[in-house]
């Protein structure tokens, strides 16, 4: 599946602006289930500087800064990927429970019991013991996903919460399966209710939110029980409903979550759509939460007050 995505990004400022700097992570990565044809930005003014470099996550990051007066900034981004799903075998995923993988991540096995775990006996000595080693690695890489980070605190209320889905010896994929259909009945859609800022225990107390707010809810619930779980930026697909026009610019930035599965890697989930994004969702950067991957952030000099209009479209290419 083929996607060309408009991403278009306006400040108007009050006053003018003699001076910004921004990052964007608005360049789509490339992993084993997408791949980034192209994508380029669109930036009115022009800027003075601009470099692009990948960070601690391995997220695409543009830097560029503007120095010279101006009362609008403009950043379009345009980039064409494609998508190519992959079934995983559900007997594989529902092998391992959240007991085991909790075990794993806490370092409570050792080398060689975590080494038996992942081994393929299909394979040779020596191509299982790689499997192995590049297995162990994901898993200290994978360790930092289970700790707080700048918007995600574990507190009691999320633990407490997510009780009801981690049922002892339950597959870890069905734990979240469960957790994912939770959130999306007990909580209702409401753009107006969350900030930036709103923190997680109002979003639980209210059950109200959006994108961002679910998939740090649930990301919050699983490192609760010390799984791994990470926060995902993108966008996904939307259809119009039948017998309307397609319209161009109303689709949005969108936010899920995906959860580390040993020896398998990492898999999503869209507690907003109560599904696991296939073919739809065309990932951006991945980190430990919002924080880590802002779509555009900077800073500007003078400007006084300002407005911000986003507007996103998702067209699939024939």
């Amino acid at each position: 599946m083929k996607y060309r995505i408009t991403h278009s990004t306006l400040y108007d400022y009050s006053q003018p602006v003699g001076l910004c700097q921004n990052e964007a992570r608005l360049q789509p990565r490339n992993f084993w289930r997408q791949q980034a044809h192209s994508s380029h930005f669109e930036i009115t003014p022009s800027p003075t500087d601009y470099n692009e470099r990948t960070d601690f996550f391995g997220n695409r990051v543009a830097y560029f800064s503007v120095q010279k007066p101006h009362t609008k900034l403009l950043v379009t981004v345009v980039s064409e990927v494609s998508l190519f799903p992959k079934q995983n075998s559900l007997d594989l995923f529902n092998s391992v429970s959240w007991e085991q993988v909790q075990q794993i991540l806490q370092g409570n096995h050792t080398i060689s019991s975590q080494s038996s775990f992942f081994d393929n006996q299909s394979q040779s000595p020596s191509q299982s013991q790689n499997q192995s080693a590049d297995n162990l690695f994901e898993v200290l890489d994978a360790r930092q996903y289970t700790l707080d980070s700048p918007m995600i605190s574990v507190i009691p209320e999320l633990a407490e919460y997510a009780q009801a889905s981690f049922l002892p010896n339950r597959a870890l994929v069905e734990v979240v399966y469960d957790l994912m259909e939770r959130i999306y009945k007990d909580f209702t859609y409401d753009p107006s209710f969350t900030t930036i800022a709103t923190p997680l225990s109002d979003v639980l107390r209210f059950k109200r939110g959006v994108c961002q707010d679910f998939a740090h809810l649930a990301i919050g619930c699983l490192r609760a029980y010390g799984i791994a779980a990470r926060y995902v930026s993108g966008y996904v697909e939307t259809l119009p409903e039948p017998g309307k026009t397609r319209l161009v610019g109303a689709d949005a930035s969108h936010a899920w979550f995906s959860v580390y599965i040993p020896a398998i890697g990492w898999m999503d989930f869209d507690p907003t759509n109560n599904k696991v994004p296939h073919d739809q969702h065309i990932t951006l950067a991945w980190g430990r939460d919002f924080s880590d991957v802002t779509p555009l952030k900077g800073i500007a000099f003078g400007g006084g007050q300002h407005t911000l209009s986003v507007s996103v479209d998702v067209l699939r290419l024939a």
